[in-house]
């Protein structure tokens, strides 16, 4: 057993299983926002209504991902200790930013959404769903800008230190500023972001389609898929273009793990389009290849002529693993064009007022709920393994990274313990979650008098 790969594993493991509630509050949480300014504005009860059930949902999954959010901060300092000694200097500052800015920040005004609308002002009750929706959003900020300083380093010197008698190299923070909008991070968090807000409108769209699937609480979730419709093809649209901006500044900061991306091994002009293929990283060419000539010179510089670097570039123990890179990165984009379609012709059924009878729609709105789970899963799966064979890119290796004293025997059953305790808590979050869905949303006439 190689320790390396599983402490990679492990924290692969952790961090995709934690991924999974993040985005989901994000999405939501501006959802609930929308609700309650619409109630703000006019007065419906049908928008309160909305804005308790799915803040009721919201609290659900906030709470498991806090509790699965613990674990990797304490794999830091146990796997991967070269790692942390190299980079503490520099995230120690986001990640503290992280917890007091915006975690708190999160946490404290959802207690007054869940417990407060009684207690407060209907202004303040308000003003409590956008702190919960910007405190979930700016923490994703904190935590991309670590990720992406390790991406794209700026801000920072390497000094050496002497520990336990042996001189060790590490990145000390030289300009705040520079580390936090280091050349990645807009053009990730957008991505982020937008990905995240897919997952929360495509989530509220799927699920009421499934509650009328089923004839439960149809009323109510015909009024969530009308009200999520047009969100979903407008942050699909955005989070495509954004997509797009994102790709031309890897090309610019990580030209590997562009040509990864794209199956590219000779540097060229004209560079096409992979739609399908296999790449082969031993023979350094690609089987079953279905290409668009030309298509990727022109997404990258505009214009056809733009040169753009292969694979055979870089020495190969400099190459990230191509196929899962490759595969990765071409998965996401497929669910997002699906993603894409789903909301277009469900705008084109809202406005024909057919968006709750036409059955088939249902199934496919219903069973598209996991797809923006997994695009946002393979996505960041293609911006990690694409950085490899680097932790921090072109400063640490992946192998110098890890904790040498640390045995694989000690890891491995580090993971089979947590994959016991991950399988457990996403079978309570799935139980939760079903029994608040069977219990539906509070009724117009009881919201009525609590107004009274």
């Amino acid at each position: 057993m190689d320790a390396v790969l599983l402490a990679r594993i492990q924290f692969a493991l952790t961090i995709m299983f934690h991924y999974i509630f993040p985005p989901l509050t994000i999405g939501m949480g501006w959802m609930i926002f929308m609700y309650n300014t619409r109630y703000q504005e006019n007065g419906n009860l049908l928008f309160r209504q909305l804005a308790q059930f799915w803040t009721k949902v919201f609290a659900i999954t906030f709470v498991i991902g806090v509790a699965t959010g613990i674990t990797m901060e304490f794999q830091f300092g146990t796997n991967w200790a070269g790692y942390s000694r190299f980079v503490g200097d520099i995230f120690g500052a986001p990640l503290a930013a992280e917890g007091i800015f915006a975690f708190f920040l999160e946490s404290s005004f959802l207690g007054i959404l869940l417990y407060g609308r009684k207690k407060v002002s209907q202004k303040m009750y308000w003003f409590s769903s956008f702190m919960v929706a910007l405190g979930a959003t700016m923490s994703a900020f904190w935590i991309v800008v670590a990720n992406s300083w390790q991406q794209t380093p700026a801000g920072y010197k390497i000094v050496t230190e002497t520990v336990n008698g042996v001189e060790v190299s590490k990145a000390q923070l030289t300009n705040f500023w520079e580390a936090v909008f280091n050349p990645s991070t807009i053009p990730r968090y957008s991505h982020t972001v937008t990905g995240a807000l897919c997952v929360g409108v495509f989530f509220i769209l799927g699920t009421s389609a499934w509650q009328i699937l089923k004839g439960r609480h149809v009323e109510f979730a015909r009024a969530s898929m009308r009200t999520a419709i047009i969100p979903c093809f407008g942050v699909i649209m955005l989070t495509l273009f954004v997509g797009h901006h994102h790709g031309h500044q890897v090309s610019e900061t990580q030209p590997a793990k562009l040509a990864a991306f794209e199956g590219l091994w000779e540097t060229q002009t004209h560079a096409p389009l992979m739609l399908f293929g296999m790449p082969d990283q031993k023979a350094e060419k690609n089987k079953f290849a279905i290409q668009i000539p030309g298509m990727v010179s022109l997404f990258i510089g505009g214009k056809f002529d733009t040169e753009v670097q292969g694979l055979k570039d870089f020495a190969p123990e400099d190459r990230p693993p191509v196929a899962l890179s490759f595969w990765s990165f071409h998965l996401m984009f497929y669910m997002g064009v699906w993603m894409a379609l789903l909301a277009f012709v469900g705008v084109i059924l809202w406005l024909k007022q057919t968006l709750w009878t036409t059955k088939i729609y249902l199934w496919a709105a219903a069973l598209t709920v996991p797809v923006p789970f997994l695009a946002n899963e393979v996505g960041w799966m293609a911006a990690e393994v694409g950085r490899q064979p680097w932790v921090v890119y072109n400063l640490l290796r992946t192998e110098s990274a890890i904790s040498a004293s640390v045995p694989a025997g000690q890891v491995l059953a580090s993971i089979i313990i947590f994959s016991m305790i991950y399988v457990l808590l996403f079978g309570i979050w799935i139980y939760l979650l079903k029994r608040q869905f069977h219990k539906g949303p509070d009724s117009l006439e009881s919201l009525e008098a609590e107004v009274k």
